[in-house]
C-alpha cells in the first residue's frame, strides 16, 4: 500500500506547483464570489449568521467532495483504459487492497492540502468564528474518502469515459447545488429535502458548519459520523470488489 502511494507522490511531485496555487486561488475567487459578492445582498444573513462566515464551511466540504471525486474519476478510469497502471501494480506483485488503500491515501493526502488552503484563506476573511473549525478538517478527509471510494468502483466498472458525464451530472453537481452549501436545505420543497439528507455531502457541510460556527449541528455527531462510515466500508468493499472483477481473471 505504502508503495502505491509512493508512486502516486513520485507523479505528484511534478505538478505541485500548479496544484498548490490553484488550491489557493479557488478558495480565494470562491469566498470573493459567494462569501463576499453574493452575500453583500443576503441581508441579516442566515441565522442571524453572516453568509459569508455562513457558506464557508459549506465550501470546505463541497471542494473536499470535489477532489477527491476528481482524483478518484477519470485518473482512475486511465489506469485501466489508457495507462493500464493498475495491470502493471497487479503483476508486481500487489495485493488488490495495496492498489485501492494506495490510491485512497493519495486522495486523502491531496484533498488535506485543498482543505487547508480553504481554512487559511477562511481565516483571513475573518470566517471562521469558532476555535473548533479545525475540526473541519478531519470531517473533510471522510467525506472524501465516504465519495472517492464509491467513484473509484465505478470508474473500474466502465470502459468509455462517456460514462463518467453521468456521475458529474447527476451526482457531483446536484449535490454540490442542492446539500446545503449556498442555502439551507429546508428551503428546498419538502418532497424533494430527503434526497439532500441522502447525500454525503449534506452530512459534511453539516459537520463542517457546526465546527466552524461552533454550533450544534442539525443532526447527532454521532449519526453523521456513522452514516459517512457506512459509505466508507460500502465504498471500500464495491471498490475492492470491482479492482479484483477487473484485475483478476
Amino acid at each position: 500500500m505504502l508503495g502505491v502511494f509512493e508512486y502516486y507522490l513520485t507523479g505528484y511531485r511534478r505538478t505541485w506547483r500548479a496544484s498548490v496555487f490553484s488550491s489557493f486561488l479557488l478558495p480565494l475567487l470562491t469566498v470573493l464570489s459567494f462569501g463576499v459578492g453574493v452575500g453583500a445582498y443576503v441581508d441579516g444573513g442566515i441565522g442571524g449568521v453572516p453568509y459569508l462566515d455562513w457558506i464557508v464551511p459549506g465550501l470546505i466540504a463541497s471542494t473536499a467532495m470535489q477532489v477527491a471525486i476528481g482524483e478518484s474519476s477519470w485518473p482512475v478510469l486511465g489506469g485501466f483504459s489508457w495507462q493500464r497502471t493498475y495491470y502493471s501494480q497487479i503483476a508486481a506483485p500487489l495485493r488488490i487492497i495495496d492498489i485501492v488503500g494506495g490510491l485512497l491515501a493519495f486522495v486523502l493526502v491531496r484533498v488535506l492540502a485543498s482543505a487547508v488552503a480553504f481554512v487559511v484563506v477562511a481565516a483571513a476573511f475573518g470566517a471562521l468564528r469558532s476555535g473548533r473549525a479545525m475540526l473541519t478538517l478531519p470531517v473533510a478527509l471522510l467525506l472524501a474518502a465516504s465519495v472517492a471510494l464509491p467513484v473509484a468502483a465505478f470508474a473500474a466498472t466502465i470502459r468509455s469515459d462517456s460514462y463518467m458525464v453521468i456521475v458529474f451530472r447527476f451526482a457531483v453537481i446536484p449535490m454540490t447545488l442542492f446539500a446545503g452549501v449556498f442555502f439551507p436545505v429546508e428551503s428546498l420543497p419538502p418532497v424533494v429535502r430527503p434526497l439532500a439528507y441522502l447525500s454525503p455531502l449534506w452530512h459534511g457541510v453539516d459537520l463542517c458548519r457546526a465546527a466552524a460556527l461552533g454550533l450544534a449541528p442539525a443532526w447527532s455527531v454521532p449519526g453523521h459520523l456513522v452514516y459517512l462510515g457506512l459509505w466508507v466500508v460500502g465504498g471500500w468493499l464495491l471498490a475492492v470488489s470491482r479492482f479484483r472483477s477487473r484485475l483478476v481473471h
